[in-house]
C-alpha cells in the first residue's frame, strides 16, 4: 500500500477530483495555502495499491499542468516593483510514501 500526497493549485482541484473519482480512486482533499504567491492550494491524500501508483501519477500529470500567469508583485519578493511579473503556476508537488499499516474503520 502507498500513500500519495499531491499538492496542487486550487484551480486544478475540481478537474483532478473528477478524474480520480471517475477512475475509481478514492481521495481526501484538504485546503492548503502556498507560500510563494500565498495562493490557494489543495492537498490530496490518496491511498492506493503499489501497482496503481503510476496510473494515479499519470492522472495527476494530465490534470495539473504548469502554466504562466501574470501576477502582481509582492514588495517582499520583488524589491518594491509595481510591474506585473510572469510566474509559473500549476503543476503538482507529489510525495509517494510506503504505508506500514492501513485500516478502514
Amino acid at each position: 500500500m502507498k500513500l500519495i500526497m499531491a499538492i496542487i493549485q486550487h484551480e486544478d482541484s475540481l478537474r483532478l477530483t473528477e478524474e480520480l473519482t471517475k477512475n475509481g480512486i478514492n481521495v481526501t482533499k484538504l485546503a492548503s495555502t502556498g507560500g510563494f504567491l500565498r495562493s490557494g492550494n489543495a492537498t490530496f491524500l490518496i491511498g492506493t495499491e503499489e501497482d496503481k501508483v503510476d496510473d494515479v501519477l499519470e492522472i495527476i500529470r494530465n490534470k495539473c499542468k504548469s502554466r504562466k500567469e501574470l501576477s502582481a508583485p509582492s514588495a517582499m519578493y520583488m524589491g518594491g516593483s509595481t510591474w506585473p511579473v510572469e510566474v509559473v503556476v500549476g503543476g503538482a508537488t507529489v510525495f509517494v510514501m510506503d504505508v506500514d499499516r492501513f485500516e478502514k474503520i
